[in-house]
């Protein structure tokens, strides 16, 4: 094992937690996928290859930029940040459809689905951390330095909220924590949000006073969706999968049924993605599922950590990003099995079923491992540097 971990720089506890995930990941998802196999057909095993696959392209897109030097990362961060816009435009209009929504986007030849957001949230935050950096000087400045900053957050929000507003509400909130973070002015930022309120509001009274329009068509979906949650409707039919959800963790008690023998997975949509934390308990336990969330929270320790002690602040602004992308996912899907948010369609990062969510988030990481192997080949060079000076 040693001999195989030299290989692997920057955070070896990343590391270690990352192979963790995807060995849990594994097993979970083969456990978890009755419901599918019921819903589409097939077997188990045909999901299960499909999820390693997907495992593989991530792990070795982590292995690949862990290597390279973050700096590239910031040349590329204006190209990225437009690519994604295209690809979310490109959805909008040419976009797989299910459930009314526009998310996917179908790979040519080999068949398999993208969701075009999942990259759009990291491309987002590359750019802003790198904007962060380059108008500085200016924030104090609505024109120079406020509104360029701002306005990426805008248009990518903008574009995912019509089909996915629980992905353009997490994106807006950590960009708003960057924002604090990158020390732009508070009572700026307070603006902005209460400007963002107040369109939402214009645009949801525009939606109901002219239905023609169809402005936000999904908006049923979304009231709906928090009625369930909290309103009459929490124990009523339509809403089985969330108390499906809260009945498998209740059934799961402090050390689950054992793996493969849970059984509110067999009526629970998306048990494998936007349920997993609660077949996670079913089969796994109460206590392991403490576990995992201590995982969850060390990782984002030793993300921070890294952007802490990076030497450039557009490193700093991008691991921390990104620590708060992954941690939020994790936050929300645990928030949602049990009863706490409204269903949405976040998923566990590294661990539920999900082919750009595992790669893209994969990615994510490589990238912070890069800043870590920056930062630790930069004071080896310089041990070695004060070892070379004392010798002479």
């Amino acid at each position: 094992m040693q001999r195989y971990l030299k290989y692997l720089k920057g955070d070896p506890v990343i590391w270690m937690i990352a192979l963790l995930f995807f060995a849990i990941s594994v097993v979970s998802v083969y456990s978890f996928v009755p419901i599918l196999v019921k819903t589409e057909g097939g077997s188990p095993f045909k999901y299960l290859f499909k999820h390693f696959i997907y495992i593989v392209i991530g792990f070795f897109a982590m292995y690949w930029i862990h290597r390279k030097d973050p700096k590239y990362i910031a040349k590329l961060s204006k190209f990225i940040f437009y690519l994604a816009i295209l690809l979310l435009v490109f959805t909008f209009f040419f976009g797989v459809r299910v459930n009314d929504a526009s998310r996917w986007v179908r790979v040519p030849i080999i068949g398999l689905t993208f969701q075009s957001s999942d990259f759009a949230k990291l491309a987002l935050i590359i750019f802003v951390s790198k904007r962060l950096v380059s108008r500085e000087p200016y924030f104090d400045s609505w024109k120079k330095g406020f509104w360029p900053v701002v306005l990426p957050v805008i248009i990518i929000c903008g574009l995912i909220a019509k089909d996915n507003f629980s992905t353009a509400a997490i994106i807006f909130m950590i960009s708003l924590l960057l924002l604090f973070v990158g020390r732009v002015p508070f009572g700026k930022i307070l603006t902005f949000v209460g400007s963002g309120l107040a369109l939402l509001g214009l645009t949801i009274l525009l939606h109901l006073a002219v239905p023609a329009m169809n402005l936000l068509p999904r908006f049923d979906t979304w009231v709906n969706r928090f009625f369930k949650a909290y309103g009459d409707d929490v124990g009523t039919v339509e809403n089985m999968q969330a108390i499906n959800a809260k009945l498998a963790i209740h059934n799961g008690g402090y050390t689950g049924v054992g793996v493969g023998d849970g059984d509110l997975k067999h009526y629970t949509p998306e048990a494998y993605a936007d349920f997993f934390y609660s077949s996670f308990v079913e089969e796994f336990g109460l206590l392991s599922a403490v576990i995992l969330i201590f995982l969850y929270l060390i990782l984002f320790y030793r993300i921070l950590r890294i952007g802490l002690n990076a030497e450039k602040l557009f490193e700093t602004y991008l691991a921390i990003g990104i620590g708060f992308m992954l941690l939020s996912q994790a936050i929300v899907n645990m928030l949602v099995c049990t009863g706490l948010m409204p269903v949405t369609g976040q998923n566990m990062p590294f661990l539920a079923m999900g082919g750009s969510a595992m790669v893209m988030s994969c990615i994510a990481l490589g990238i912070v491992l890069s800043i870590a192997n920056k930062h630790q080949s930069g004071e080896t060079d310089s041990k070695n540097a004060i070892n070379k000076t004392s010798d002479e």
